[in-house]
């Protein structure tokens, strides 16, 4: 019969403690999604930004030599991340793209001017910075013009601008619910062993005695619960990097390493917040308020 209440006993802990560590690690999962869109916002920002175009289109009777020269000096500009050297052979292939192979046959020379594709740092793709760096570039007397979409950097700089602010926000809510979920997990575990608890206050321990071994479990838990929502994590960018390379390569290693260690250390701290603050609104109950 002994061993019989034994089990039942241990059942209902061990039902106990893995539907709190289950519930705990999907809210860190939670938490660490949120975290990686936040770490990895600037990256994609910035691959955006990165890839806008301005085009440098010299006068028709600039050397390829020299418009090659100004192109090589233009790659060493603190703010230029890339200037690609575009020839009347390949700009004349990209307009037969567009235009189809018979757009030549109305010119009696080939139109297709010399030009640089440049592709600016995003830390200066603002239209103010653009327009200095447009009137930077035409001070070279064989650039006939700059030419680059104002309003569409206007739009992807606004954007970002709001999905950064809603992303900020979101991921606010997230960590109050997390937090919520978790404390309200811990609750209803350890006032589930508000009996226990009182019968050590009846017999004289000490509330550091009676809190040690909660405290204890609330750390293994956290712990435990962060290490397996790290895992899950961990196989998710796995499958982003395996099925959707261009999307991993916008992606931090360092920083995601960092957020998961983040996610351990929130399950440890979230889990032994709550437990303190349960066991002392316990402490203070009186005894007969233990059934409500």
């Amino acid at each position: 019969m002994k061993k019989r209440d034994n089990r039942i006993v241990t059942r209902r802990f061990l039902h106990s403690w893995l539907s709190s560590l289950i519930s705990i690690t999907l809210v860190l999962i939670l938490a660490g999604m949120g975290g990686m869109l936040a770490v990895n916002a600037k990256s994609v920002s910035d691959y955006f930004k990165e890839n806008i175009r301005l085009s440098v289109i010299f006068d028709m009777n600039t050397q390829e030599i020299d418009a090659r020269r100004f192109a090589d000096e233009l790659s060493h500009k603190e703010y230029v991340k890339e200037a690609k050297f575009i020839s009347k052979e390949q700009g004349t292939e990209e307009m037969k793209a567009v235009l189809g192979e018979d757009f030549l046959k109305v010119f009696d020379l080939n139109p297709v001017p010399l030009s640089i594709d440049l592709f600016i740092k995003s830390d200066y793709v603002h239209a103010d910075s653009l327009k200095t760096i447009q009137s930077e570039i035409l001070k070279n007397e064989s650039v006939r013009e700059v030419v680059w979409q104002e309003s569409v950097i206007e739009l992807i700089t606004n954007n970002i601008e709001k999905i950064g602010v809603v992303l900020a926000v979101f991921i606010g809510l997230l960590l109050f619910i997390s937090f919520f979920l978790i404390n309200n997990t811990v609750r209803l575990n350890v006032f589930s062993k508000r009996f226990n608890i009182h019968t050590m206050k009846l017999v004289g321990a000490k509330r550091s005695f009676i809190r040690k071994p909660f405290i204890i479990q609330g750390i293994w838990q956290g712990m435990i619960s962060g290490i397996l929502a790290s895992v899950v994590l961990g196989l998710f960018v796995y499958f982003i990097m395996t099925d959707f390379p261009q999307l991993f390569s916008l992606m931090n290693p360092l920083m995601i390493a960092w957020v998961c260690a983040g996610v351990i250390l929130l399950g440890i701290l979230l889990c032994l917040l709550s437990t303190w603050i349960v066991l002392n609104r316990i402490l203070s109950l009186p005894s007969d308020e233990l059934y409500y």
